[in-house]
C-alpha cells in the first residue's frame, strides 16, 4: 500500500501542530519520520491512523482519497499503529488482548485465536504466554503483543511511535529483524523517532519536522550531521558536567529488601549524599524499578532500614516522604505522573493548593503561564496535559516539582525525548543537584547512565551490584555488567 499524505494541517488554538506537511510513503520500505519533541510526528501519524481529526489536507491510499472517523476505520483500510505507551488492557490475558478489536468479543472462538497467536509469535520469535497477564509483561513485550495484533487484523502500513523508548537491547534487536523482514513482504513501516541512530540503521528515507512542518527528506545513506542540522536548524554544542562538593548523606538504605509476588529485590545497602546523581542500570524487571518505589516511599520494605537526611522512614507513609523533601517522576507521564482531562492550570492549581475550599484561578493561571516560559512548555494555560507533545509532558512534570528537594527519584526522564530536550531537561536536572538536591534515576540508554552519573548501580534478576564509578566504565563493560558478567 501507497500511502500519501498531502498538505496535513491541524492546529490546538493557537499551535499549529501541523501546518502543511506533505509526505509519502512506499511499500515494502521503512520510511523515517524524525523531529525534536513537539514538531508534530505524533499528531501527524495520529491523523493517518483515525485517532485524531484534521482541519484540512487530504490522505490518499494507493492514490485513492480516504479520511478516517476511528482507528477502526483506519485498521479496516489496514492502518494500524503501535503508540508509545501501550493501548492493551493490563488486567486482561495475553490472548484476551490479542482477541479484542476483531468484531466479536471475547465470545469468540479462542481455541482458533490461540492458534493464530502462537503462529505469530513462533513466526518472529515473541516469547507471548498466552494466559499470562498483561500487566506481567515488560513494555518491549506489550509491544510485541500489539504488533501481532495488529498483523491478525490484516494491517499493510505499521506505524510505530518511539518504539524503542523503554526496551532493552536483545529486544531491540528482535523488534529491528521483524520491520526488516515485514518491510521484505511488502509492508509500508513508518518509523517515528528521534533517535539518530537507530534512523540510520533501520529506514531507507527519511522526512524530517520542525514546528510543524517538513524541513527536509533525504534517502540513505545519510549522516546524523546532516540529520541533526535539518531538525534543529543549527549544530548543537556538546553538554558539559561539572563536578560538584557534596554534602550530609540523604539517602542512607540499609540491608533493605523488597518482595512482590513476581520479584523479590534483597540485601539492598547505598548512601547517596547530597549533590550526588546515582544511575540505576539493569534489563527491565530486574529490580530498579521496585528499589526506586521504595525510596519514594511508594512501595513497602519488607526487611531492612531505609532513612531521609537521618530520619528513619522505614514504615513511613507516602505523604511523610513528600513532606521530607522526596519526589519521584514516572516513567509513565499520564498513567502515573499527569491527570488526562486536567489543564496545565488545574495541575498547578492541585500541587500548589492551599487545603482551602477555594481555588485563586487566576492565580493558578498566571503560575501556569509562568511555568510555560521559564520550562519552554509549547502550550497554553488551558491546554490538557494529554494534548502536549512528550517531551511537553516531561517539561511540565519537572516544572510542577517543588523547590528545595532533598532526593529526586526519576524513571526514565529522557524518555522518548530528542538529542537537545534531553540536555536541556538534564541541564535543569544538573541545576537542582548544585543546589543541593541528589538525584536517582534509571535508563536503558547506557550512554546518559555514564554521561551523567556519579556512580552506577546495576541491578540483575533482583541483586543489586556494588556502586562503580562511572568516570571508569565504558559502554562496553556497563552492558556486559548488566547481562550478568562481573567486571
Amino acid at each position: 500500500m501507497r500511502v500519501e499524505l498531502c498538505d496535513i494541517r491541524k492546529y490546538f488554538g493557537p499551535v499549529r501542530a501541523n501546518d502543511g506537511i506533505s509526505l509519502r510513503v512506499e511499500s515494502g520500505t521503512i520510511h523515517g519520520l524524525l523531529g525534536e519533541n513537539g514538531a508534530g510526528k505524533t499528531t501527524l501519524m495520529k491523523i493517518l491512523s483515525g485517532y485524531q481529526p484534521y482541519d484540512a489536507g487530504e490522505i490518499l491510499l494507493d492514490g485513492s482519497p480516504m479520511r478516517f472517523t476511528s482507528p477502526a476505520e483506519a485498521i479496516q483500510a489496514g492502518i494500524g499503529m503501535l503508540h508509545q505507551d501501550p493501548m492493551d488492557f493490563p488486567p486482561l490475558s495475553v490472548l484476551d488482548n490479542f482477541l479484542l478489536g476483531r468484531g466479536k468479543g471475547l465470545g469468540q472462538r479462542r481455541r482458533e485465536g490461540r492458534k493464530k497467536l502462537e503462529e505469530l509469535c513462533q513466526r518472529f520469535g515473541f516469547g507471548l504466554d498466552p494466559d499470562a497477564p498483561v500487566s506481567s509483561l515488560t513494555v518491549g513485550e506489550r509491544q510485541q503483543l500489539e504488533l501481532v495484533r495488529l498483523l491478525s487484523l490484516g494491517v499493510r502500513v505499521i506505524i510505530l511511535d518511539e518504539p524503542t523508548t523503554g526496551i532493552s537491547a536483545p529486544q531491540k534487536e528482535l523488534l529491528f529483524g521483524t520491520l526488516r523482514a515485514l518491510a521484505q513482504e511488502g509492508l509500508a513501516v513508518i518509523f517515528v523517532s528521534h533517535k539518530l541512530d537507530e534512523v540510520e540503521a533501520l529506514c531507507s528515507r527519511v522526512t524530517v519536522l520542525r514546528q510543524g512542518k517538513v524541513a527536509g527528506e533525504v534517502a540513505a545513506p545519510f549522516s546524523s550531521d546532516q540529520l541533526v542540522q535539518m531538525m534543529f536548524n543549527q549544530r548543537l554544542k556538546p553538554s558539559r558536567r561539572t563536578d560538584v562538593p557534596l554534602g550530609e548523606v540523604v539517602l542512607d538504605l540499609q540491608d533493605a529488601s523488597v518482595r512482590t509476588y513476581r520479584l523479590n529485590v534483597e540485601h539492598m545497602s547505598l548512601q547517596v549524599r547530597s549533590g550526588e546523581v546515582i544511575g540505576l542500570a539493569g534489563l527491565e524487571g530486574s529490580g530498579q524499578r521496585l528499589m526506586m518505589l521504595a525510596c519514594a516511599g511508594l512501595e513497602r520494605l519488607a526487611a531492612g532500614r531505609l532513612l531521609i537526611a537521618g530520619q528513619d522512614m522505614t514504615h513511613e507513609p507516602y505523604r511523610r516522604f513528600l513532606e521530607a523533601g522526596v519526589a519521584f517522576v514516572p516513567a509513565a507521564r499520564l498513567e502515573e505522573g499527569l491527570i488526562p482531562g486536567l489543564n496545565l492550570s488545574e495541575h498547578v492549581a492541585l500541587v500548589s493548593g492551599t487545603g482551602g475550599f477555594f481555588v485563586h484561578w487566576k492565580d493558578a493561571e498566571a503560575r501556569a503561564q509562568k511555568m510555560i516560559a521559564d520550562f519552554n512548555i509549547v502550550g497554553h494555560p488551558g491546554m490538557l496535559v494529554q494534548e502536549l507533545s512528550g517531551g511537553n509532558q516531561q517539561r511540565a512534570l519537572l516544572a510542577l516539582l517543588p523547590e528545595g528537594l532533598r532526593l529526586l527519584i526519576l524513571e526514565h526522564p529522557t524518555r522518548g525525548l530528542d538529542l537537545e530536550s534531553t540536555r536541556w531537561i538534564w541541564n535543569k536536572l544538573l541545576q537542582r543537584r548544585e543546589r543541593g538536591t541528589a538525584i536517582l534515576f534509571t535508563s536503558t540508554d547506557l550512554e546518559e547512565l555514564i554521561e551523567y552519573s556519579d556512580r552506577i548501580i546495576v541491578f540483575s534478576g533482583g541483586v543489586m551490584s556494588a556502586p562503580v564509578d562511572a568516570k571508569r566504565i565504558t559502554v562496553e563493560e556497563l552492558g556486559f555488567m548488566i547481562g550478568g558478567q562481573r567486571l
